[in-house]
């Protein structure tokens, strides 16, 4: 059985305070895009793991998938299976590929196998996985705050806009993502400001991790202000980047960008 993992952005992104447990705590809107993987599961005599498309760094049981399924298995008397990723979403870029990779195995084990997990119960297992694996399960705009765990379904529809995803050939790993963040309570909620028309979103709604990346990135700085050039009604860098990406009312002629980054139309 094949389904097909989609990426999200990010519109606006606060830290705002850094937690006991070493995490932080943040609040941020998820937007799933049309931008896919995809996931294949069947029944074998072993389990085991195999990929194509892009390449996936780390062993075999590094992957969340394979994660996924030992979490499964210690509640379920599940068969052994080969699981195949076909690795299109671009890894390193603020779009939870990976986290939808695992949520989206999850809900596949689920239907294959005739667990009869309950929605609530799914998020709860993939909560464990990753921060923002939680959100792949129900898969619609969410205000995500917490970890990133924990959601407020929201009224976001932008069908009617172009959205344009830009990845840099650049990698930006958690660790340099963070180390220039200093958590700082937010004065206006994302709650509020997504609700504002989108021609507003530029002046209220900003990622906090851009202040650093574009700092030791400037390539990365210099997309965003190519995609307002464009005629971008509202551009950003996706979670902890290095992607971007612009909302348009048109479709862009973005070729001038194609030469030295990729360019997805979504």
């Amino acid at each position: 059985m094949i389904i097909f993992p989609n990426a999200k952005i990010n519109i606006g992104l606060n830290i705002t305070e850094r937690r006991p447990d070493g995490y932080h705590n943040l609040e941020t809107i998820f937007y799933p895009i049309n931008l896919k993987d995809a996931l294949e599961v069947v029944a074998s005599d072993k389990l085991s793991f195999t990929s194509s498309g892009l390449d996936i760094p780390g062993t075999e049981e590094d992957n969340l998938c394979v994660k996924g399924y030992h979490l499964l298995k210690k509640d379920f008397d599940l068969p052994p299976v080969n699981i195949h990723l076909h690795k299109n979403i671009p890894i390193g870029a603020g779009l939870g590929g990976g986290s939808a990779d695992a949520a989206f195995f999850i809900r596949l084990m689920n239907e294959e196998f005739k667990l009869g997990i309950s929605i609530d119960n799914m998020t709860d297992y993939a909560r464990r996985l990753g921060a923002d694996c939680a959100f792949f399960i129900e898969n619609k705009p969410v205000f995500a705050f917490e970890r990133g765990d924990e959601f407020e379904t929201i009224k976001l529809d932008l069908s009617a806009y172009k959205i344009v995803l830009v990845m840099p050939d650049i990698h930006i790993s958690t660790s340099e993502a963070f180390g220039g963040i200093k958590p700082t309570p937010v004065k206006d909620s994302l709650l509020e400001l997504i609700t504002e028309p989108i021609t507003e979103w530029k002046k209220h709604i900003k990622n906090d991790f851009e202040t650093s990346v574009f700092k030791n990135h400037v390539e990365i700085r210099g997309v965003k202000a190519a995609l307002y050039q464009a005629g971008a009604i509202y551009a950003s860098m996706s979670g902890s980047g290095a992607s971007v990406f612009g909302i348009f009312d048109h479709t862009p002629d973005l070729g001038f960008l194609e030469g030295e980054n990729e360019v997805f139309y979504l």
